[in-house]
């Protein structure tokens, strides 16, 4: 369950006919489409960025698959036809080689200027984990939730959870710790026994932190220890056997434990919301992780298309020099042969 979850299920909780105020309920319909949006807008921008990364990259594959390919039927063609000595065919790959190196030049720098922005982010991301208020270019991708909206969730998730453990703690004050007569039904079932600890409200008034005293319970073990107080009923809810729980009423407050534990514990992430702090772990992660491998991969592949745009180069002049080479021998032999004839 998410906070969204746990606040509308607060608002089914009855502890036997003890619910939320109808003003704390119509809050958290209030808080809950305040998180809606915030959800809706979190997500889109994630997936504008993660459709954006992937468009790119595929666009970067495509494209180094097709010069690969290009200049490896071109290198073939070239060295076949020149042995062959195809002069055309040579001078149209020769053209076509000079257009396909001069744009892998271009694709080099392309991926050189990718490189130097690769760095650029990651120092980037460095200087904006170590300074969160910075206003910078990566606000405009870091998908963080409004101060205003996390600060009005992570008050409104205190007050309800304040709120549930009050009324737990008036129903163990008022019913479950007191011994009714038989005539005052539905209050009596019987209950005997100790009296059930009261549950620690984890906040004060003003929903700071609040220790527990001596005697409450924590909402970590709670429903343990409130199962030693419920008793065994007859058919009519009446304890048969000691207890100051019957099993409808502990299952109740169980249930109340459960959303009011998950409402705190989802406090330190409203915070982690609130001041971006989930934004600086993931920049760490990616500085320290995946930036020095994005680097040398970067690296690696510019310098890999000067080698082989350098290569192809010097394959095209060579075919040149070849061809010149064998059509100056075809003449030189063609002139041989005919001052031969002229002398027979």
């Amino acid at each position: 369950m998410n906070v969204s979850e746990y606040l509308s299920a607060a608002k089914q909780i009855n502890i036997n006919q003890v619910s939320l105020p109808p003003n704390v309920q119509t809050d958290i319909d209030q808080i809950q489409n305040t998180i809606d949006s915030a959800a809706t807008t979190l997500s889109n921008k994630t997936q504008d960025n993660s459709k954006r990364i992937k468009n790119l990259i595929q666009s970067v594959r495509l494209a180094l698959i097709i010069l690969s390919a290009a200049m490896l039927l071109l290198t073939f063609l070239g060295f076949v036809f020149s042995i062959l000595g195809m002069q055309l065919p040579v001078y149209i790959l020769v053209i076509t080689g000079w257009i396909l190196v001069t744009g892998t030049f271009i694709l080099c720098g392309i991926f050189l200027l990718l490189h130097n922005v690769t760095g650029d982010t990651c120092v980037a991301m460095n200087q904006w984990v170590q300074n969160p208020t910075a206003h910078t270019a990566l606000d405009d991708i870091m998908p963080c939730v409004d101060k205003a909206t996390s600060e009005e969730t992570l008050t409104k998730s205190k007050q309800v959870t304040s709120q549930l453990v009050d009324s737990i703690n008036t129903v163990i004050s008022n019913v479950s710790n007191i011994n009714f007569a038989p005539n005052f039904v539905p209050l009596y079932y019987n209950q005997s026994g100790p009296l059930v600890p009261s549950l620690c409200n984890p906040y004060n008034p003003d929903f700071t932190d609040r220790a527990c005293t001596p005697g409450e319970v924590d909402l970590n073990n709670a429903t343990q220890v409130w199962s030693g107080y419920v008793c065994e009923t007859s058919a009519n809810g009446t304890c048969v056997t000691m207890g100051r729980l019957n099993p409808t009423l502990y299952g109740q407050m169980a249930a109340t434990v459960n959303v009011s534990n998950g409402l705190n514990e989802y406090g330190p992430f409203l915070v982690e919301l609130e001041d971006c702090t989930f934004g600086r772990e993931t920049f760490m992660d990616i500085q320290e992780i995946y930036c020095p491998g994005l680097r040398e991969h970067s690296r690696r592949i510019y310098v890999g298309l000067v080698m082989v745009a350098t290569a192809v180069m010097l394959s095209l002049v060579f075919w040149v020099i070849y061809g010149r080479e064998r059509r100056h021998r075809a003449y030189t032999k063609h002139h041989i042969e005919e001052a031969d004839n002229k002398q027979i």
